[in-house]
């Protein structure tokens, strides 16, 4: 609500203050071009890693994912502000640098959308996207890419570019010379993006909490799932259940940096991680960690936490989601929980990982019932069977979701729909990763 306030009055003052003798068009289209530096601005604020951000979006994920919002929103007003912006009494230096800033930001974009291809692109072109994938020149442009490291070292440059469009806008804009407001609010804008963007970069990584670990053990779970065990050398991180960290392994072809939930109870003394292969890095996991590696841990974050839900709780998770929960589950025997919990974990094939540690903790623990599910033999799980199975009123439930992003939304809107409070749906966004 507040990045939207923001706009609006933006836009309202860019309105307000608008100076004669400029055509209609043109002002138009530097209005959104001037909307879109805020956009962009807030979004180098939101990944700042400042603790107060995280509040406020209550957790670094939901802030990620506005980020990825206001970018992409920003990114798309920059069509009508190349076709009706016009000031052919620009300067010299204005025009490139606005050209550099677009391409710029442009091709991060395309480039962080390339790997989501099948999510955005309908399916009924998947197979020709997949043959055009397996050509020659297609295979060595991937090459050249990357994978997930190499775009996220790319990915840092994005305030340069919009440091770029900003300065061009700064020189080209044919309101400023005659509103003054209309040119500091500008600037106030701009400089206060490109300071967030300077401290993240140049700061952050020396005021961040970091500690020392080294890698005990690596175990297979399933085929796909791993399990790695992180031993701190001097200070245990401490963490809340449910929260996740960023985590910088050393492995054989080098450094790496990837966010995982921790899967562990503060009370072991040891960091425990699930990873499924997902991505190239995930993937390779298993061939470039070996015990005895050392790694960095970043964090805690996140906001995930059951204490803030109602006497009666639903905890949904399917395949690797379930990686919150065991931090929730394994924290019982410390901290046992007196709301009634029924927890559904969802998994294609009948030895689902964890499951005998599941049942175990259920055990022991009276109010919390575990409702492990075959969905290659039962299907997939619907919200009538979860409300079927608790008694409790949907208007007096809390659910806990982490799982598939399609799974989740599917289960989001079924308890809205069927009287679940917006506010007491709560889920984890480690897709955003």
């Amino acid at each position: 609500m507040t990045i939207v306030v923001l706009v609006i009055a933006y836009a309202a003052l860019w309105l307000l203050a608008r100076p004669s003798g400029v055509a209609s068009g043109s002002f138009v289209g530097q209005l959104l071009g001037a909307e879109s530096v805020l956009l962009l601005s807030i979004g180098l604020v939101l990944i700042s890693t400042l603790p107060w951000v995280e509040e406020w979006f209550d957790g670094i994920d939901r802030a990620a994912i506005w980020h990825r919002r206001v970018a992409i929103t920003g990114l798309l007003l920059l069509g009508p502000h190349v076709l009706l912006a016009s000031n052919r009494a620009g300067t010299t230096l204005g025009a490139p640098l606005g050209v550099i800033g677009l391409i710029g930001m442009v091709a991060l974009a395309v480039w962080a959308i390339l790997p989501r291809w099948r999510s955005i692109i309908p399916r009924r072109f998947h197979r020709v996207i997949t043959l055009l994938r397996a050509t020659p020149g297609v295979g060595l442009l991937r090459i050249v890419l990357g994978g997930y490291e190499r775009w996220r070292a790319l990915h840092r440059t994005t305030g340069l570019f919009l440091a770029a469009g900003f300065v061009h806008g700064l020189l080209d804009a044919t309101p400023f010379p005659v509103c003054p407001v209309l040119r500091w609010s500008y600037v106030t804008i701009g400089a206060t993006g490109l300071a967030f963007y300077i401290y993240r970069e140049l700061v952050a990584r020396h005021v961040g909490s970091l500690h020392d670990y080294q890698v005990a053990t690596v175990a297979a779970i399933s085929a796909d799932l791993l399990e790695i065990v992180l031993r701190p050398i001097g200070r245990h991180m401490k963490f809340v259940p449910g929260q996740f960290a960023m985590v910088y392994l050393e492995a054989k072809d080098g450094w790496h940096r990837h966010p995982f939930t921790i899967a562990s109870s503060p009370q072991e003394g040891v960091l425990r991680i699930t990873v499924k292969a997902l991505g190239d890095y995930t993937a390779r996991l298993p061939d470039l960690v070996r015990p005895g590696m050392p790694a960095v841990i970043g964090g805690p974050h996140g906001r995930f936490n059951h204490t803030k839900g109602t006497s009666d709780q639903i905890w949904i998770a399917g395949g690797v989601g379930i990686t919150p929960f065991l931090s929730w589950l394994r924290d019982l025997d410390q901290k046992p929980i007196m709301r009634r919990v029924d927890f559904f974990y969802t998994h294609s094939g009948s030895d689902a990982p964890f499951r005998s540690e599941i049942e175990a903790i259920a055990a022991r623990h009276p109010t919390v019932h575990a409702h492990v599910l075959d969905t290659s033999t039962h299907g997939r799980l619907t919200v009538d069977q979860v409300l079927g199975i608790t008694s409790a009123s949907p208007r007096e439930l809390s659910a806990f979701l982490c799982g598939p992003e399609g799974m989740v939304r599917t289960f989001q809107t079924g308890l809205r729909r069927a009287g679940v409070p917006d506010q007491q749906i709560h889920r984890e966004y480690f897709d955003w990763r």
